[in-house]
């Protein structure tokens, strides 16, 4: 048989991602009655999720956004920092909050709610697989909705500090302390501290950390 044609027979490796046990075991019953698939591995949590990625370098990740301990969108950020070549196809229930939006903003290729058919996972699975793209429509309008709405919440952030205090807020949710934040931006430790006061009144926010967690709801880094 030529070897171009042995390429083509090669199933698509997966890994399995999801911690309800009758989920796992239909999405395992799903593909495994595919001769084009493979299952190599199934994970119930992030962290067995990230072993099993980093272990066996499969294809496709199919990857439900909420578990426990790591969650989706964290498994998708080591992914990214690891530089993980597996392409991922997320599962999720609700198109409500922002975690569509930043699961697409950190690069997956596939989003599929879990009340669709069954049939319309698969070919996107193998859509993605062959290098393209599968983001259902329901999906899609949740993500822009996301993305409209943090830009909103960013224009509404920047009328109500200064530049200035927008540049100390952002260093300083980033976790440089006082001395390099005025470094950076050429003024007196003493005036840096003084903008971070007028940052804190104004955002009614109680803390480095809280300033981190109301920038980062916003979308702002």
């Amino acid at each position: 048989m030529p070897l171009g044609v042995q390429e083509l027979a090669m199933p698509i490796r997966l890994v399995l991602a999801d911690d309800h046990p009758i989920v796992m075991d239909g999405l395992a019953q799903l593909f495994g009655t595919q001769s084009d698939f493979d299952i190599v591995a199934r994970a119930a949590d992030g962290d067995e999720t990230l072993l099993a990625v980093r272990r066996h370098q499969p294809d496709v990740l199919v990857l439900d956004l909420r578990m426990p301990g790591k969650d989706g969108l964290a498994v998708l950020r080591e992914m990214r920092r690891e530089g993980l070549s597996t392409r991922v196809v997320v599962l999720t229930a609700s198109t409500e909050s922002g975690e569509v939006f930043e699961a697409i903003s950190l690069g997956v290729e596939g989003v599929v709610l879990k009340d669709m058919a069954t049939s319309l996972l698969l070919r996107c699975v193998r859509e993605v697989h062959a290098g393209g793209k599968w983001i259902e429509r329901g999906a899609a309008t949740a993500a822009v909705d996301a993305l409209r709405n943090r830009q909103s919440m960013q224009r509404d952030f920047e009328v109500l500090l200064t530049p200035r205090e927008l540049d100390v807020a952002r260093l300083t949710a980033r976790g440089y302390p006082n001395k390099v934040v005025a470094e950076r931006l050429s003024i007196t430790e003493g005036t840096a501290k003084l903008h971070l006061h007028h940052v804190y009144e104004k955002l009614a926010v109680d803390g480095r950390m809280a300033l981190a967690r109301y920038l980062q709801s916003r979308g702002i880094d």
